[in-house]
């Protein structure tokens, strides 16, 4: 397993992959290249920790990636529509041929909007994917999601989406009117 990890993000491997080498010749581990290359979060100190990342289904398990590959491309339309279900009230938006993740929101007051906007930030910041914040009149909270550096949505944007949808924000939002 730690052989395809290492392959799959282009890390070179040498004869044994548990003590690979550094340009200055001193050894590191598996989990440091892993962090280096993978952007995975120096709190997680086992490889087994890693299974989520590499191979979980649900998108609030996975950690965003850096996104300053050359190789990174921006996902197609029908890429983007098989996951997009993942995350549910997000909507697909198209401008100009550039995709984006949308979803809006009306919170209580202005200052619960920008707690809302806090515990967004902190997300982000961890995953180190920054969405695009806008607090439009006193109590509408929209954000949007793509990944700049490409021009459109790669996984990542879906990442960060599943994980703010898993954030516990009821206290911030105003209520729905109810049918009764």
């Amino acid at each position: 397993m730690i052989r395809m990890l290492l392959s799959r993000f282009k890390v070179p491997l040498v004869s044994s992959p548990q003590s690979l080498l550094r340009p200055n010749g001193r050894s590191t581990s598996v989990t440091r290249i892993l962090q280096d290359h993978v952007g995975v979060s120096s709190r997680m100190k086992t490889v087994i920790g890693f299974r989520a990342f590499c191979a979980g289904k649900d998108l609030s398990a996975k950690k965003c990636v850096p996104c300053n590959s050359n190789e990174m491309r921006p996902m197609t339309e029908q890429a983007a529509h098989e996951l997009i279900s993942q995350v549910p009230e997000w909507d697909l938006v198209n401008e100009g041929g550039r995709l984006r993740l949308s979803r809006s929101w009306k919170v209580k007051t202005f200052l619960k909007g920008l707690e809302f906007f806090e515990a967004v930030a902190n997300v982000a910041e961890a995953e180190g994917h920054h969405p695009d914040l806008h607090l439009v009149g006193w109590n509408n909270v929209k954000i949007e999601i793509w990944t700049h550096a490409v021009g459109g949505l790669t996984e990542n944007d879906f990442i960060l989406a599943a994980k703010i949808n898993g954030l516990k924000l009821h206290d911030l939002l105003r209520r729905k009117a109810s049918n009764g």
